[in-house]
């Protein structure tokens, strides 16, 4: 699971841009001569997150982290096809667009089309990767008739006897067509959310026949059930409904073969036999697709937590799956941050005394807490569903039986949230939607602090808590598990963000950082993340359906009390809390609730808490959010290019260094890695 940015926090403000790569960090510093934001475009901002410490690492631990980097991109049309069976052609016929147009590319069509050109390549494809609506190009179908027809044939993803007349003619209204394909992930009560979604986990399958192939695999008595469907795509084959793994030699063979090749290389110089023998079974799964591998392989690593660096990678989270079940390809390479790491480890120290304590009915608590591995880590490279959009934290496995049995491993990525709290600095957001001086101030002081906490309390130890009732399906939730997951996680790390127990372990001063926490959320919940989505729309991200649940829901429930009040000045809509303490108890009933539902598979309960809560905006409300976010000129996303990593070799071949540059043009990133990292036919 992730935890991914919340937009009350980070509102980011212009920087100098640089036209090339080759910017060096290490003798930059935050205050001086080093720029994080490298690009701006529509609603998105791109950054560069920097490496800190990295230049005294060892070299065994820089070329571990170089094979794995190598591992981490080669899985980038994985991903692409995944969200869209069309992406890689839309994507190939937009190089060939940059590389060869020979027209003038002064013309604001242009520049239009290279906007939507960066759009397609920040979400991975033509749907937003955040609200998941398909977004159409601001240029002309004319345009783009000339623009194709102007390229090098030899360059464009053209079939056998298929010209560029043809890719055009079947390809514009794919893109043009606002009701064609319109959403990656739909997940309106009532559709059918597989044949409403434009994913390509399904194909020629209905959402009734999906539920019936896989409840007839599930079996609700074994302990230990693997995750079907993870790695596949369903079809059907002379009319049986079938599934086809993602393997070596299956589907995206091509692009995991070269996974492999580069983790085996990893596997040469791994830092410990415990390392090298999860990287043997990472390999092992990759080859075969055998998803009880793949457990075997998330048991080992969630237990190996000693090593200063260490990886994500594989079909992990399943946000991009209405259904809740296929996931998407991902990586992260990392190491840690030792001295930030200090303060997870003192959470994690504690999470049997949080479990004990927490307002969940006791029979849904953890008797014993296992296995809880938390640090604070710097990322050294991001791959596919976490590339270029990052998020802040993450805690993994996310199979029950393997967090009960062998634990997991919680992060929070240190230089992402740094690069993002530094652009933030002076961007009039807080001051446009604070209520008052007393709550700015608060954030000012503690935002930094409690936005820290908050993630590291809701991957280290909400994720890890609870249990499932004996005999209930993991599965049960269906496509409400995701924000009813994130709203679990969030509600635990809010209550104990307010309980002495922070102060007493020295990880707050006083209950000021929470207070600031609970501003934000309500405020984030209520007002700000809606300025994500387009009017009339309704809410559909996971993360954003939970926010907006959890403070919906504990207005509602607060509302006798006055905990929490809209309050209007100068024509616009504020959020005043008026009594934290009880906010807190409420967010404690909140989690018993929404602990219970998981615990029990409570599909009724949980539908109707996201339904009612978490899904439906004020129109008057988003009108007014809009208007008021267009003045500040913000971007409410933000992602990341990498650094670039440079092998040094001996004269008998070996790597004894590795070198880092920090890239300053996005759009040549996003070039050169569709020319050194596609692999996927057609």
């Amino acid at each position: 699971m992730k935890n991914i940015l919340l937009i009350g926090t980070f509102a980011f403000m212009g920087t100098l841009l640089f036209t090339s790569c080759g910017q060096t960090g290490e003798k930059a510093t935050a205050t001086d001569t080093f720029t994080y934001e490298v690009d701006r475009f529509e609603d998105i901002s791109v950054l560069k997150y920097r490496l800190p410490g990295f230049e005294q690492l060892s070299p065994a631990e820089k070329e571990l982290i170089y094979w794995l980097s190598e591992a981490a991109l080669c899985g980038r049309d994985i991903l692409w096809d995944q969200n869209f069976k069309y992406n890689l052609v839309i994507r190939r016929t937009i190089e060939a667009i940059i590389d060869s147009y020979d027209g003038d590319r002064e013309a604001e069509e242009y520049k239009s089309f290279i906007t939507y050109a960066k759009r397609v390549f920040f979400a991975n494809g033509i749907h937003h990767h955040y609200s998941n609506d398909k977004f159409v190009p601001g240029f002309s179908k004319e345009y783009f008739d000339v623009l194709v027809s102007s390229c090098d044939p030899s360059l464009l993803p053209l079939k056998e006897g298929e010209t560029a007349a043809d890719l055009i003619a079947w390809l514009t209204p794919v893109l043009f067509d606002p009701q064609l394909y319109a959403r990656r992930v739909d997940q309106s009560e009532g559709a059918d959310m597989i044949t409403a979604s434009a994913n390509n986990f399904y194909e020629g399958v209905s959402q009734a026949e999906v539920e019936k192939y896989y409840a007839s695999l599930a079996d609700p008595s074994d302990p230990r059930p693997v995750s079907w469907g993870l790695n596949s795509k369903v079809v059907k084959v002379d009319g049986k409904v079938t599934e086809i793994p993602y393997k070596s030699g299956g589907l995206y063979g091509e692009a995991i073969d070269r996974i492999i090749s580069y983790l085996e290389k990893a596997r040469n110089v791994a830092l410990s036999e415990t390392q090298r023998k999860e990287l043997d079974l990472l390999i092992d799964y990759y080859r075969t697709g055998d998803l009880k591998t793949w457990d075997e392989y998330n048991v080992i690593w969630a237990g190996n937590t000693d090593l200063p660096v260490d990886y994500i990678n594989g079909f992990i989270e399943t946000y991009g799956d209405p259904m809740g079940m296929k996931a998407t390809w991902e990586a992260v390479v990392d190491y840690k941050d030792l001295e930030a790491s200090k303060r997870t480890a003192l959470i994690t120290e504690n999470a049997q005394w949080f479990e004990d304590n927490s307002p969940v009915s006791p029979e849904y608590r953890k008797e014993k807490v296992t296995g809880v591995a938390a640090s604070v880590i710097n990322v050294a490279m991001l791959g596919g569903d976490c590339y270029p959009a990052s998020p802040l934290g993450i805690n993994l496995p996310n199979s029950n039986w393997i967090r009960t049995e062998a634990g997991s491993k919680s992060v929070t990525l240190a230089n992402i949230t740094d690069a993002k709290d530094i652009v933030s600095r002076g961007s009039g957001f807080l001051e446009e939607y604070a209520w008052d001086q007393a709550e700015i101030d608060r954030a000012v002081k503690f935002g930094s602090l409690s936005d820290a906490l908050h993630t590291d309390m809701h991957e280290c130890i909400g994720h890890a808590s609870g249990k499932l009732a004996p005999g209930t399906d993991p599965n049960a939730l269906k496509n409400y598990a995701s924000p009813l997951e994130e709203m679990r996680a969030d509600l635990f790390a809010l209550y104990f963000m307010m309980d002495p127990k922070m102060t007493e372990l020295g990880l707050m001063p006083s209950d000021e950082p929470a207070k600031a926490m609970y501003d934000n959320y309500i405020r984030n919940g209520f007002l700000t993340q809606i300025v994500r989505i387009k009017p009339g729309k309704d809410i559909e991200q996971a993360h954003m359906r939970c926010r907006s649940a959890i403070a919906h829901w504990v207005f509602e429930k607060g509302r006798e009390g006055n905990v929490i009040e809209t309050v209007s000045r100068d024509d616009k809509t504020f959020v005043r809390i008026n009594d934290y303490s009880m906010l807190r108890t409420i967010f404690g009933e909140m989690l018993r609730e929404v602990q219970r539902i998981k615990s029990e598979g409570d599909f009724e309960a949980g539908r109707s808490m996201i339904e009612n809560y978490g899904v439906k905006i004020d129109q008057d409300l988003h009108k007014e959010i809009l208007a008021r976010y267009e003045k500040l000129y913000l971007a409410p996303y933000s992602g990341f290019v990498n650094p670039m990593m440079t092998a040094v070799t001996d004269a008998q071949g070996r790597i004894t260094d590795v070198k880092i540059e920090y890239c300053d043009d996005y759009l040549r990133q996003m070039m050169e890695y569709g020319k050194k990292y596609s692999f996927l036919p057609l």
